[in-house]
C-alpha cells in the first residue's frame, strides 16, 4: 500500500457519519478532500500533485466544452459530492448528467451533496491511488446508476470503460474516447 494514498477512517460498528455531520465536517475542513463510503467510513485523500491536477483540469475542460456546445446537461469538477443510492458520498474527478435530471433537482439539493447519481463519471488515477480501490469505486458507480464511467491510468496509458451489464473494456493508449452512450459527441484524452 502506498503510504501517501487515501486514508480510510473506520468507525466502531454501528457508528456512522450522518449526511449532516459529513456536510459539516467538509465545510469546516475545505482544504481536505473527503468522501464517505456506503459503510459510513471516512476517506481522506491527499491533494493532487501538479501533474494529476493538470490532467484532471484538461479532462474537466473537455467535458465542459462538449457540454457547452451541445447544451445537453450539466458538468461537474472534482470538488462535487454526489450522495449515491447506497448512501456513499463520492466526488469523481469529472462528471456529467442530463439536463432533465439536473433541472429536476431543487435548489437546496444543488447546494449540498445531491441525492443523485450522475450519468457519466471519469476517475483519473494519480500516483497515490491503488488500482483495486479505483476499480471497486468504478463498479460502485455503475451499480448505483452511472451509465458510463472511464478510469484513466496515465502511467499504463490505459482507459477502462465501464457500462451497465457489459464487461469492462480496456483500451491501450487510445487517441480519443467517445461518450456517445451519454449523448452525441466525444472527448479526446
Amino acid at each position: 500500500m502506498n503510504p501517501s494514498g487515501p486514508l480510510t477512517v473506520k468507525f466502531r460498528p454501528g457508528l456512522r457519519l450522518s449526511d449532516r455531520a459529513f456536510w459539516k465536517l467538509c465545510r469546516a475542513n475545505p482544504d481536505l478532500w473527503l468522501e464517505r463510503t456506503a459503510e459510513g467510513e471516512l476517506v481522506i485523500m491527499p491533494p493532487a500533485g501538479p501533474d494529476s491536477s493538470s490532467r484532471n483540469a484538461g479532462i474537466t475542460a473537455q467535458v465542459w466544452n462538449w457540454n457547452q456546445r451541445t447544451g445537453l446537461g450539466a458538468t461537474f469538477d472534482s470538488s462535487v459530492g454526489f450522495t449515491l443510492p447506497n448512501t456513499a458520498i463520492r466526488g469523481p474527478d469529472a462528471a456529467w448528467m442530463t439536463r432533465e435530471r439536473w433541472d429536476a433537482l431543487s435548489q437546496p439539493e444543488r447546494e449540498q451533496f445531491s441525492h443523485v447519481c450522475p450519468d457519466f463519471v471519469v476517475e483519473l488515477r494519480s500516483p497515490s491511488d491503488g488500482i483495486k480501490k479505483l476499480r471497486d469505486k468504478m463498479q460502485e458507480y455503475i451499480t448505483q446508476g452511472v451509465r458510463l464511467a472511464w478510469l484513466i491510468d496515465p502511467k499504463s496509458r490505459t482507459v477502462e470503460v465501464y457500462r451497465p451489464d457489459r464487461p469492462v473494456e480496456v483500451l491501450k493508449g487510445p487517441a480519443a474516447l467517445s461518450a456517445k452512450k451519454c449523448g452525441p459527441g466525444s472527448f479526446s484524452t
